[in-house]
């Protein structure tokens, strides 16, 4: 049965906050995922600019011995040549590592803050990863 417009409103805020809480545990996954995957690409272009003349052109010690222009453009172009397959890794490692843990099916529907009598899952089996054993484990997810 329905609930009454109070009741609703309270269990939508609940629904939200918990929606709200898995979401952010996957964007704070896939950062960390994205950045341990993409750290050669980010130091690469990072010293790239930091030795070219017509960019920042730093004093540093390897900045006067090792790279000129001509080398610090070649770093720029490999960093930015090899983002593209790590950004594909990234991606793949944070699908598999979200199917594995059911990360996606731990969001909450809407009709629990409507309806009542609809269990919540997410508090009965005891955590966030343990939202999704009575969901279909056949679920496949294409990359």
């Amino acid at each position: 049965e329905p609930r009454s417009a109070w009741c609703c409103l309270a269990w939508t805020l609940l629904v939200v906050t918990m929606n709200s809480f898995v979401f952010l545990m996957n964007l704070l996954l896939m950062f960390v995922i994205f950045t341990i995957v993409l750290l050669p690409t980010i130091v690469v272009v990072y010293f790239g600019f930091q030795c070219h003349s017509r960019v920042l052109h730093s004093a540093a010690r390897y900045c006067r011995s090792i790279l000129d222009d001509n080398s610090s453009s070649a770093l720029i172009i490999l960093g930015f040549v090899i983002m593209s397959p790590l950004i594909v890794v990234a991606m793949a490692i944070y699908c598999s590592l979200a199917r594995r843990l059911s990360l996606f099916m731990c969001f909450q529907p809407y009709s629990r803050a409507v309806y009542k009598g609809v269990k919540c899952r997410w508090y009965e089996e005891g955590g966030l990863c343990a939202c999704a054993k009575g969901w279909n484990t056949q679920v496949k997810a294409w990359v």
